[in-house]
């Protein structure tokens, strides 16, 4: 399918099985199948855009309650017994450190197996497989931008959305839009009924693409780990239903 991106006006194509094309003022952008030679930038672009997310992660952990509750017991406590203000302050400096190292190990322990399970093969595990598949998002000969999706296994009978990611470079013209309806349009093709993808607490930027293009927020649960319990680490379950195809 083709479609033409203006700062005013998105337009689609009526041809479907098609790939995407977003005809940009500066570049056009493909979205495409994904291809063997992509491996190295796919995987390059899901590692950068997981590791994008530590920061807003940390500020989320400070915001907690109990988190909080700590860090001024432990301030309180150390400057009541030293009398100065160097024990507590370097003891809370340490405990950040930790905070921080503890958010670097579970995205790091998220990017690793995401790489070492459907990520180690893609073509396995999205092209041969039914009612699977990867796409790319090309601009000037790179990879800009991914998106996959397979059937949904906590959600029987339906698609889900996943492994989205969209280069900083590029954000804002459209690109993780036509993602979306690339999946959406794919899942409509082959039957589905809905869409359903899972997204963390503190990517709302995300959180605001999913709901802008039709998806609604289904419930929110935290990650079944025990580090990620301490962080109060939240995800969010959208769904999106779809309208069957109609036929000319």
């Amino acid at each position: 399918m083709v479609i033409c991106l203006s700062p005013l006006k998105l337009q689609r194509g009526s041809k479907p099985g098609k790939d995407w094309i977003i005809a940009e003022a500066m570049a056009e952008v493909q979205i495409r199948r994904y291809e063997d030679e992509d491996d190295e930038d796919v995987k390059d672009l899901f590692t950068l855009g997981m590791s994008e997310h530590v920061p807003s992660s940390c500020l989320h952990v400070l915001k907690q309650p109990h988190v909080q509750m700590l860090l001024a017991c432990v301030f309180c406590a150390l400057l009541a017994s030293s009398k100065s203000f160097l024990l507590p302050i370097l003891a809370l400096t340490l405990l950040l450190a930790a905070g921080r190292q503890g958010v670097n190990y579970l995205f790091y322990r998220y990017i690793q197996t995401s790489l070492s399970l459907d990520l180690k093969n893609i073509r396995q595990s999205y092209l041969e497989r039914p009612n699977c598949c990867f796409w790319v998002a090309e601009s000037q000969g790179g990879v800009v931008g991914t998106v996959a999706c397979l059937p949904a296994e906590q959600s029987e009978g339906c698609l889900e959305l996943k492994r989205m990611s969209v280069k900083r470079s590029h954000r804002g013209q459209g690109i993780a839009k036509a993602l979306c309806r690339t999946v959406s349009d794919f899942a409509r093709e082959r039957g589905y009924p809905a869409v359903v993808l899972y997204t963390s607490i503190v990517q709302t930027d995300a959180q605001k693409l999913y709901e802008h293009v039709g998806y609604k927020k289904v419930r929110e649960f935290v990650v079944p780990e025990a580090i990620a319990k301490i962080m109060n680490f939240t995800l969010i379950e959208y769904r999106l239903d779809l309208q069957p195809c109609q036929e000319n």
